[in-house]
């Protein structure tokens, strides 16, 4: 199924989406979308999702590279790579295999 409508563009570049539009693709306010243009200068607009992203410390780092180590030669790896890292191994707590 095509739906198809009219609709302007506003002085700022602000651009109406229909209703119609709005409910066949359920877009809300505020919601994310990509706007496109492919070789034949149509323009598209596809719904988006965006994920909150979450930014570790190097002492977090550290922390996961220490604790998810599977055997002591994969530990000592662990350590050697966290002092790489300019961080202390002996005062990140973790747990140790």
């Amino acid at each position: 199924m095509t739906l198809q409508t009219t609709t302007r563009i506003g002085k700022r570049g602000s651009l109406i989406v229909p209703n119609s539009i709005r409910q066949a693709t359920n877009l809300k306010d505020d919601d994310t979308v990509i706007v496109s243009v492919d070789d034949d200068g149509r323009i598209i607009i596809t719904p988006a999702m965006t994920l909150p992203l979450e930014v570790y410390s190097l002492e977090r780092k550290a922390e996961f590279l220490l604790s998810n180590t599977v055997d002591e030669d994969d530990y000592n790896e662990a350590v050697l790579e966290v002092k790489k890292m300019g961080v202390d191994p002996k005062k990140i707590k973790h747990y140790r295999p």
